[in-house]
């Protein structure tokens, strides 16, 4: 095990000491910035989930008239009398 003296000790608490104080710094107001990142993000999908609702009504709508318009058609072909060589 390392033996540490007390000149030793006393820079590495100086050193925690000193991380402690730009680490705090750096890093004021950081709270409010990433609520206020993660409010807005929530607040896009929110309107991209509206959005997308909207649109799979609209396509759920088309689709079935889609499939009324090809009950209602009657698709028969019209055998060719003469083949066009």
């Amino acid at each position: 095990m390392l033996q540490f003296t007390t000149d030793q000790w006393a820079i590495l608490g100086l050193v925690f000491l000193l991380g402690l104080f730009i680490g705090g710094f750096t890093f004021s107001g950081g709270g409010r910035k990433w609520k206020h990142r993660f409010r807005s993000e929530q607040e896009r999908r929110e309107q991209l989930e509206i959005r997308l609702a909207e649109r799979e009504k609209e396509w759920r709508k088309q689709d079935s008239l889609r499939e009324a318009a090809i009950a209602d058609r009657k698709i028969t072909q019209v055998p060719a009398e003469d083949p066009v060589v």
